[in-house]
């Protein structure tokens, strides 16, 4: 006797969700709200299709056949509205309207007719029984093709209100994406730009020209390769790993001609595809971390590993705090979080142990 309603919790962030703008996936969880719904649309079903039907015809008002009948198409009703309810939910979490429509469409509308049909006859039934009466069963088909029909056209009405509230959700994670993108990018930029930074870089390479010119080129090729390759991601989400990889090997040349043998990243290929995808600066954002938070120098050598596995890549080094560390807000590793978070569904995974630090990136 009453139309399908739903409501599905707002997934913990933790929780792995489909990526933003996939295509094909089943309908992503939503944060939609139906308590009033079914508190108005349960009584109203339950108390007027009964009586415009004529289930109550020759039932005296004041009667207590009256009063038990109304409870029980209430309760019909009810139990109507929350099996359909539970029906769309589980088809909600299985299929989505762009890989699969045409089995979305029949498997929904089977659903509800053959939940909805034998539940109203069944009961319909009952009532007449109760009453001592022959089946009616020109209204009982009346009334079923009523609730049936009642139902289909709800739960249309519920699955544009879902499909609204996910166009909607899915806007204000992409804004939230490009402005963790932009910060990203930002980040970067200052890093490469850090004062500190280019005085080494440009006295290094300054001396390098006079000492061993053709050292001094390759060491320019890797300084201007940073920004470049700055520009050239500006404004991707994810990009290859290859990528990242070749991005990193220009910064660590940079760090290791400061540091030297003090220095040593290890990349450990563990079958990663080179294609598969991460955010951009990535794994220097680590290794840049790694060096600017730890003892590195004579005497104090960091070695930091980056294992490419098969569906992560997992950056690990020593710990060995530096004594006379810049403060640090920690907005790179949250940062890189939300990036991965809002791109994958997946999150960052920071392991700190007494004497090693491992970060584990989701491919």
């Amino acid at each position: 006797m009453a139309p399908t309603a739903a409501a599905d919790p707002l997934a913990e962030p933790a929780a792995r969700r489909p990526a933003v703008g996939a295509v094909g996936a089943a309908a992503p969880p939503v944060e939609l709200d139906d308590r009033l719904v079914r508190a108005l649309g349960i009584p109203l079903f339950g108390l007027g299709i009964p009586r415009v039907s004529g289930l109550f015809d020759g039932v005296a008002v004041i009667s207590v056949a009256h009063a038990l009948g109304t409870l029980w198409f209430v309760a019909l009703a009810a139990a109507i509205w929350h099996g359909n309810r539970w029906l769309l939910l589980e088809q909600r979490r299985h299929w989505g309207w762009f890989d699969h429509p045409v089995r979305k469409v029949v498997t929904l509308l089977a659903a509800i007719v053959l939940f909805t049909a034998p539940l109203t006859i069944a009961a319909l039934a009952g009532w007449y029984a109760w009453l001592g009466r022959p089946p009616a069963w020109p209204v009982i088909q009346t009334v079923v093709l009523v609730n049936v029909i009642c139902v289909v056209f709800v739960t249309h009405v519920y699955e544009t209100v879902f499909l609204i509230k996910e166009r909607a959700d899915d806007r204000l994670r992409v804004l939230a994406l490009d402005r963790a993108r932009v910060e990203a990018e930002m980040a970067a930029v200052l890093a490469q730009l850090d004062p500190h930074f280019l005085f080494n870089s440009l006295n290094t390479l300054g001396h390098l020209i006079t000492t061993d010119p053709a050292r001094a080129a390759v060491f320019n090729d890797h300084l201007a390769e940073l920004p470049r390759y700055l520009v050239r991601q500006r404004g991707q989400a994810r990009v290859p790993l290859a990528d990242e990889l070749g991005f990193l090997a220009d910064y660590v040349a940079l760090m290791r001609v400061r540091f030297g043998d003090a220095l040593a990243v290890e990349i450990v290929d563990e079958g990663a595809d080179r294609a598969a995808r991460l955010p951009p600066t990535a794994l220097q954002l680590l290794v840049e971390n790694a060096i600017k938070h730890n003892e590195v120098g004579e005497g104090h050598p960091l070695t930091v590993t980056v294992r490419l596995g098969p569906d992560a890549v997992v950056v690990e080094h020593p710990r060995r705090p530096r004594r006379t560390a810049r403060p640090s807000a920690g907005v790179g590793l949250r940062n890189l979080d939300e990036r991965i978070r809002l791109t994958t569904g997946a999150r960052l995974e920071v392991r700190e142990r007494d004497d090693r630090f491992v970060v584990v990136v989701p491919l």
